[in-house]
């Protein structure tokens, strides 16, 4: 292994993950500070841990992650995604592993526009006949 930095970009709705990857223990810091401090949901960490547990590198990799943009759920889909990308660029053999899970995928649901002459994307204003 030449690099020893593995790098992915994940997103999902308005959040968006740089995810590096480096050979260690299997700590994972997100915006400088423990998974457990950052993430308060139990089922959000889990999502994070995703990628590693299925392809079997919880305790071969510490990931560092910065990520802004959204709120905790988008942030620890963006951040599964963007570590889903990473272990592929470490090693190309986990990717139908990753593949068939769904974390290569990118989430497309967003946020739908609001459109003019309505109070939200489809919320009409409320109609009175008199």
């Amino acid at each position: 292994m030449a690099s020893a930095k593995y790098y992915g970009t994940g997103r999902r709705k308005k959040s968006i993950a740089r995810v590096y990857l480096v050979p260690g223990t299997g700590k994972i810091t997100i915006n400088k500070r423990d998974i457990d401090e950052y993430l308060g949901l139990e089922t959000l960490k889990v999502i994070v841990r995703q990628p590693l547990a299925a392809t079997e590198t919880t305790d071969k990799f510490d990931v560092l992650v910065n990520v802004h943009g959204g709120g905790y759920t988008g942030q620890a889909g963006a951040i599964r995604h963007g570590i889903a990308r990473a272990l592929v660029q470490a090693d190309a053999d986990y990717r139908p592993v990753l593949k068939k899970a769904g974390f290569l995928t990118r989430d497309p649901r967003m946020k739908e526009r609001k459109k003019y002459g309505l109070k939200a994307a489809r919320r009409a204003p409320q109609f009175s006949k008199r």
